[in-house]
């Protein structure tokens, strides 16, 4: 040990122990070392407000977020969702409830109209491009499927590859803004309604217990808005600004000579050609 941190640390031995740690810990000069972020906030825990009200009696209204369907007639060899045609299955979907109009079936009579002509009409089928992602955790894929509605609404399906076939785990209808993929969590974002600025943000995440997709975190958060681009129509005329614009022969070494300016060295008589010229 070298003597000249000796006089240190029999220094550091006499202070109690909290302050000898303060101590060798400011003492190092490196970088990277731990600092305090100071002092904790002391945790409130929760407290229950209106103890006295009655216990629920009657269960709350079902929105089909938990109910799943097997899909009739599509497969899926070796549960890859990869193989399927999305359009296939949308289409088994509205063969299989065709006057469905509530619950997770539901489609706008012109919109099932639509999906039932994708063959003859492609584009103007409503089915968008399909996008795979294993939300359920078991190492396979999932089929995620999106359907455009009238209102600007979006339809969002999954199918789960299960015993050769699909069966859908979650089918939701909103005007949604934007649809994101984060980790196995699939986010709508959502136009909240009356409240500028702000957006619906809902994730939707597998479970194991319900063997479905349930919006298990909602929440309003605030939006920055985008400027709306440029109108080309409302662009000032150069010519209006820039004299030069309007005539281009005000510039170079042919401007016009309005005496405003004082004038340029001559220019130098005109060259013959060089013989050289074009072997450049």
């Amino acid at each position: 040990m070298s003597p000249h941190r000796r006089p240190l640390l029999r220094a550091a031995a006499l202070l109690p122990p909290v302050v000898a740690a303060g101590a060798l810990l400011t003492g190092c000069g490196n970088a990277g070392e731990l600092e305090s972020a100071g002092p904790t906030p002391t945790a409130i825990g929760p407290v229950r407000l209106w103890p006295e009200l009655p216990p629920v009696t009657a269960p709350p209204i079902d929105y089909g977020e938990s109910d799943s369907e097997r899909v009739p007639g599509v497969r899926a060899p070796g549960g890859d969702v990869h193989g399927v045609d999305p359009v296939a299955v949308v289409q088994a979907e509205v063969a299989a409830h065709p006057d469905q109009y509530s619950g997770g079936d539901a489609l706008y009579a012109e919109t099932a109209e639509r999906i039932r002509a994708c063959g003859s009409r492609p584009k103007a089928c409503p089915v968008l491009a399909p996008h795979y992602r294993d939300l359920t955790g078991d190492g396979k894929d999932e089929l995620i499927v999106g359907i455009r509605m009238p209102d600007q609404q979006v339809g969002v399906r999954c199918y789960m590859p299960e015993k050769g076939g699909l069966t859908r785990i979650m089918s939701t209808v909103d005007q949604v803004v934007r649809v994101e993929l984060a980790g196995r969590d699939l986010v709508l974002r959502v136009v909240s309604a009356g409240i500028p600025g702000y957006e619906y943000r809902t994730a939707w995440s597998w479970d194991d217990h319900q063997r479905t997709m349930l919006p298990t975190r909602d929440e309003i958060i605030r939006v920055k808005p985008v400027p709306p681009p440029p109108d080309p129509a409302s662009a000032p005329d150069p010519s209006m600004t820039d004299p030069s614009a309007a005539d281009p022969a005000a510039t170079g070494p042919f401007a016009p000579d309005d005496g405003t300016s004082p004038p340029g060295p001559a220019a130098p008589p005109a060259a013959s050609p060089s013989p050289r010229a074009g072997a450049r």
